[in-house]
């Protein structure tokens, strides 16, 4: 049995805290798994990992063990990417989380040019607007809009997203069009865009000097997936607010029309956030300085106060 095999297998467990969820990661069966969890805890005759039907958890000493570990092998493959030439020329497989607005209009459309630069990169593209879990679900890095919550990631900003108020053309032959935020309150529908992960309800959000303005509803329509927010919108269900990325397709194509253009939100940060353990691994590198620079080339995803 490999030894460097059978430590990254019990890191994986540890992060994950399932052998079934390490598992699936690792594409391995799962007797697999544990055949070399246990097989490991034989050869330094000590208890790692406290077994339970639903979860595992780590020992004193595997916790020790884990600390250790981490750190052996992050340098191994920063040995490995130096004495390999891996830097110029990355491998392997990478596993990337994106939002569904940004893997269908940026990240998909542009990706034959990233396999071109980089042939031997084997990209996993989950696209959700779920939040995950970077260390317990794998994750080499995702990209995310707002401010972080979890400090012990690495973030690089790459854009800002500003937010603008749109209807399509039927909504608006229906119901008028409102010259105030308060007057769709009072006259009009929302589209509400609530989060996946919480399920709370986000309201339209307007800004005009000092006024402040906040509006739940009311709505007949809630969505938690940023693409068929979009198309409810343009489906005329109601009032909504989308990014002016998003936007501009829509407004070439005659099917929304921009509302109050002189209030404002508040710009929306964009991240690519990867766990402090993956920092040197060139293939997140390659993959880091790829989506910085496809923002860069979007005026709209650069936007300033």
């Amino acid at each position: 049995m490999d030894q460097i095999q059978a430590m990254r297998i019990f890191v994986r467990v540890v992060e994950a805290g399932t052998f079934t969820r390490a598992a699936d990661s690792l594409n391995l069966p799962k007797a697999t798994v544990t055949k070399h969890v246990q097989a490991l805890e034989e050869r330094l005759r000590v208890k790692l990992l406290n077994r339970t039907t639903r979860r595992v958890t780590v020992t004193p000493d595997g916790a020790a063990y884990y600390d250790r570990t981490v750190r052996l092998l992050t340098d191994l493959d920063d040995i490995e990417a130096s004495m390999t030439n891996a830097r110029a020329n990355p491998r392997g497989r990478l596993r990337i989380d994106v939002g569904t607005s940004v893997a269908q209009l940026l990240i998909i459309p542009h990706l034959a040019e990233f396999h071109a630069r980089y042939p031997d990169i084997q990209v996993d593209l989950g696209v959700s607007d779920r939040m995950v879990d970077l260390i317990g679900d794998n994750v080499d890095c995702v990209i995310r809009g707002g401010e972080l919550s979890d400090q012990s990631l690495v973030a690089r900003r790459i854009g800002n997203l500003e937010f603008i108020t749109v209807a399509s053309p039927d909504y608006l032959a229906r119901k008028g069009t409102p010259t105030h935020p308060l007057e769709i309150e009072e006259k009009h529908v929302s589209v509400i865009y609530f989060s996946p992960q919480s399920g709370r309800h986000y309201p339209l959000e307007f800004q005009k000097g000092s006024e402040s303005i906040d509006i739940t509803g009311p709505y007949h329509l809630s969505v938690n997936e940023s693409n068929a927010y979009v198309t409810s919108i343009v489906a005329g269900l109601g009032i909504g607010q989308i990014s002016s990325w998003q936007a501009q397709r829509h407004f070439s194509s005659g099917t929304l029309v921009q509302l109050l253009p002189d209030w404002t939100q508040t710009l929306l940060p964009v991240y690519v956030v990867y766990p402090p353990n993956r920092h040197l691994s060139a293939k997140v590198r390659a993959f880091v300085d790829w989506a910085a620079e496809l923002f860069q080339r979007e005026a709209h995803l650069q936007r300033t106060a």
